[in-house]
């Protein structure tokens, strides 16, 4: 024991996990630049081993102070510079095990009292009979995952009723979203693009169904009034529009008017607007299912999602179940029956709803002087709503810090 002892409270212990530490941070940075920081998380910084060495620094440190004698006067400038080591380690230990960090979003006007949290988390309701009820069971954990790896407590295991559950890790793929898989014996579906927010957005309308796209109306194979009626024929689509607009073709530039009631040759790869919505229907209807696709290399990041994909195991059947979501959403996968059970499976954020709400009132954005996209600072004026309401201003290095919440500026939308 007392050899053990010397060895870890020894100097060369400690230049030895210095190298370590710092090889390791070395090592991570060059993970973070080449893959992403989730990567450089799995592999390094949330890795067993490197939180090993904190606790090795830990003990090494306490160790030291009574090896050396440094609570003495005349060793208060070391002494200091341990117990500063080591309350930086535990204060570390503490937010990543007992506090959590989210995202809250607000635009200007609105309130929010719901935080969405940074890490991702993977959720399974299982819903079946217990005796003459149907009962769920729910499982749920975060987890940090990349198309290099996986942190996480999976696999995952449960009895439910004595029938044994089991969910196993199977892929993980970023920049997915939910897109038309073609398939020669599927149903004929109409694709929509429109841009009314700014970005652009992926419709599809399936044969004989009304889609609403920002509250209007769109018919294909239905003919319903109030819709804009889209209607196949021998010499290909029609469209006819409740509303007065025009259309502008892309290849010529030609453009024209679209009258209201009136039965018209939709012009393919043609910009309308109509009823203060602009779209485009780049391409005839196409038979397919609906699935998860790679998403288009030029659609925004906000519309990006990741699918992740496990296979559940129910006694001795088994499905394998892909679900969209992102940091920041939380979204569900449609039940699935395996056996007398059916299987739900989330993955995003999870939504902590917090015991007041933040109001944000206005929104400041600085440039620099002679630049549109440089930044010299941002703010936000905000109303806490709580028994005793109060306003308060956020930017850099002035944080909230309200029931043991604390708040900070952290990025804002492009439209400012």
């Amino acid at each position: 024991m007392k050899s053990i002892a010397k060895l870890l409270f020894s100097t060369r212990l400690m230049a030895v996990l210095f190298v370590v530490f710092a090889v390791a941070m070395g090592v991570g940075t060059f993970i973070e630049s080449w893959y992403s920081t989730d990567t450089a998380r799995i592999w390094v910084y949330n890795a067993t081993w490197f939180e090993a060495i904190m606790v090795f620094f830990v003990l090494n440190f306490s160790g030291n102070i009574a090896r050396y004698r440094l609570l003495r006067k005349e060793k208060w400038a070391v002494l200091t510079l341990h117990v500063s080591w080591i309350l930086i380690i535990i204060g570390a230990f503490i937010t990543r095990y007992i506090s959590y960090e989210g995202m809250m979003p607000i635009r200007e006007g609105a309130t929010e009292n719901s935080v969405y949290s940074s890490n991702a988390f993977l959720t399974l309701y299982v819903d079946g009979p217990v005796g003459d009820q149907k009962l769920r069971r729910t499982l749920e954990d975060d987890l940090i995952v990349t198309e290099q790896g996986i942190k996480s407590s999976l696999p995952w295991t449960m009895d439910f009723e004595n029938t044994p559950i089991r969910v196993d890790f199977v892929r993980f793929e970023q920049g997915m979203q939910l897109g038309l898989v073609p398939d020669s014996s599927g149903t004929s579906y109409l694709q929509i693009v429109e841009s009314s927010e700014g970005s652009r957005h992926d419709h599809y309308l399936a044969q004989g169904e009304i889609s609403s796209i920002h509250n209007l109306l769109f018919a294909y194979d239905k003919p319903t009034e109030g819709a804009i009626n889209l209607t196949s024929t021998p010499e290909g689509l029609t469209i006819q529009s409740p509303f007065e607009g025009t259309f502008m073709r892309m290849a010529d530039q030609f453009s024209d008017a679209v009258s209201v009631g009136e039965t018209a040759q939709l012009q393919l790869r043609s910009l309308y607007q109509l009823g203060g919505v602009q779209f485009v229907i780049p391409e005839p209807p196409v038979p397919g299912v609906m699935g998860i696709v790679k998403a288009d290399d030029n659609l925004p990041k906000d519309q990006l999602q990741d699918a992740f994909t496990v296979r559940v195991w129910v006694g001795d059947a088994s499905e394998e179940i892909t679900v969209l979501g992102s940091k920041g959403a939380s979204s569900f996968s449609q039940p699935v029956s395996i056996g007398n059970h059916d299987i739900t499976v989330g993955y995003g954020s999870k939504v902590y709803t917090l015991p007041f709400s933040i109001t944000l009132n206005d929104f400041i954005a600085q440039k620099y002087p002679g630049t549109e996209k440089g930044y010299s600072s941002f703010m936000s004026k905000i109303t806490v709503v709580d028994d005793r309401p109060f306003d308060y201003d956020i930017y850099m290095n002035h944080v909230l810090d309200h029931q043991g919440y604390r708040f900070f500026q952290s990025s804002f939308h492009p439209d400012e």
